[in-house]
């Protein structure tokens, strides 16, 4: 019978064979320093490009409903916080300053905006409405969501969930197991795993945002209120272990922990 520790390293071996360690972004004053492990058959270009496809179905959907607002007051101050973030995105990678950015605002009461792979972004309506936010707080929030995008949050998920398929299928062969089996080793793979690495990646881009609105002139101490505003939305929220973003209160003291290393920034900015 083949021991746990043995097909774990086995497991590991093969994975590791796919996958390359990489850095997507310097570590900035906030001190962002994690390496990445990327499926090396998934390519930054390809990403892009399949979210790129993507983005501009969702756009073309928006359009079609009447839905794509280009020219209210809140689309400008979407595209003036967005340009002066987007300004600041190749201090933390040079290469994005090649991107093919595009910002766009959907009217809609969804409390919610993103930066997919290659910065495509979009804004809803609804979170600026619902939240009342202010340009710093919307800063705040872009910023957020730019991180995830220079991090390649996105394409570390999709090699994660390679790794995790193919550890799935390499434990079930080397052990002999059935699907029930399989199904437990995916549990195992999810929470020691996706989960902790997707709360790291929120703690990521929550620190990377803080830095990119502080070089952007925007007050970093507006992630705090943004987030309040957000958590009082959200309602109860679950519990921190069987979640995939940081509890109200982690989130918290890590920003308020690294405001004063951005602040300086800021502060330059302003003059």
């Amino acid at each position: 019978m083949i021991s746990l520790f043995r097909l774990g390293g086995l497991t590991a071996a093969v994975l590791l064979a796919g996958c390359q360690a990489v850095n997507t972004t310097s570590g900035g004053a906030v001190g962002v320093e994690r390496k990445q492990y990327m499926f090396s058959m998934l390519s930054t270009e390809q990403v892009n490009q399949m979210y790129a496809q993507s983005y501009q179905q969702t756009l073309s959907e928006a359009s079609s409903k009447g839905q794509l607002d280009k020219s209210s007051s809140n689309a400008k101050r979407v595209n003036t916080v967005a340009q002066r973030l987007i300004a600041q995105a190749p201090i933390f990678r040079p290469d994005a300053a090649q991107w093919d950015w595009q910002v766009n605002l959907v009217d809609s009461d969804e409390v919610n905006a993103n930066c997919g792979p290659g910065g495509k972004i979009i804004v809803y309506s609804g979170l600026i409405d619902k939240l009342k936010l202010t340009d710093d707080e919307l800063a705040a929030v872009m910023g957020h969501e730019i991180a995830h995008a220079l991090r390649e949050h996105g394409r570390e998920a999709m090699s994660r969930a390679y790794a995790q398929q193919m550890g799935v299928g390499i434990g079930s062969a080397l052990l002999g197991i059935g699907q029930g089996g399989a199904d437990l080793a995916n549990q195992v793979v999810e929470y020691s795993l996706t989960l902790p690495n997707s709360r790291g990646n929120e703690n990521e881009a929550d620190l990377i945002g803080l830095e990119l609105s502080a070089r952007a002139g925007y007050n970093p101490n507006a992630a705090l209120t943004l987030w309040q505003k957000m958590g009082q939305a959200g309602g109860s929220a679950p519990p921190e272990l069987l979640s995939t973003h940081p509890s109200d209160s982690t989130r918290m003291a890590n920003l308020q922990a690294a405001i004063p290393k951005v602040m300086p920034l800021y502060e330059q900015a302003r003059k």
